[in-house]
């Protein structure tokens, strides 16, 4: 598994506060991770999704505070909630979880990859919304 991009922002609430609005990614959840389609699959914190056509397996680990949404060939974004002094740290990073074929997956994760800053700052946005508090990107 190969990190290709992380993301870093902070949300001035509790951890457990955001993570509670984080994790909260089943059907109808309010979570901004909340995968729309049809669930094929569901352990209760680990279903599956067809989005689009696709697949997707997402797991919640509450114990770690994380979320990880996996498609079916390279994609693997996983967003945690981690303490700060303003309140909370989300980090997401996306990895490449296929087991070789760099070069395929180079040309078909740029989309992705240039899509994801613009995602992962709407939801903080909407993390802001949801609980009231301010949220940013960190950019260094």
């Amino acid at each position: 598994m190969t990190k290709l991009l992380e993301l870093r922002g902070v949300v001035e609430a509790a951890p457990d506060a955001v993570a509670a609005v984080l994790l909260d990614v089943g059907s109808g959840g309010r979570s901004p991770l909340a995968v729309t389609g049809t669930v094929e699959h569901d352990d209760g914190d680990e279903f599956v999704v067809i989005h689009e056509g696709s697949r997707m397996t997402v797991t919640v680990d509450r114990a770690g505070r994380s979320v990880s949404l996996q498609g079916e060939w390279w994609y693997r974004g996983v967003t945690s909630v981690e303490p700060d002094p303003r309140g909370s740290l989300v980090v997401h990073r996306v990895f490449n979880v296929a087991p070789g074929h760099r070069w395929a997956v180079r040309m078909v994760s740029r989309g992705p990859l240039n899509a994801a800053p613009t995602a992962f700052a709407t939801q903080l946005e909407q993390l802001s919304r949801l609980l009231g508090a301010a949220a940013w990107v960190i950019t260094d």
